[in-house]
């Protein structure tokens, strides 16, 4: 989805949002749990795929993790 992310950028100009769904959400946790990677590495470099790809704002479960990681 990421490539449209994209189009939808160039095509437009006003604020677009894109939605980290629960499906992925999911991945990552699990792919953590199970020793595959570091969880809040992958955290941000998906959510970074996502912001390099146009979006100004992202929705995502993440967000509680996100805030907490930032606050140390």
């Amino acid at each position: 989805y990421l490539d449209i992310v994209r189009q939808a950028r160039q095509k437009f100009r006003f604020p677009l949002a894109a939605y980290n769904v629960s499906g992925e959400y999911s991945m990552v946790k699990y792919g953590a749990k199970a020793g595959l990677w570091d969880e809040k590495k992958m955290v941000f470099e998906v959510l970074t795929s996502i912001k390099r790809a146009g979006a100004d704002w992202i929705i995502t479960y993440h967000a509680k993790d996100i805030a907490q990681w930032l606050r140390g």
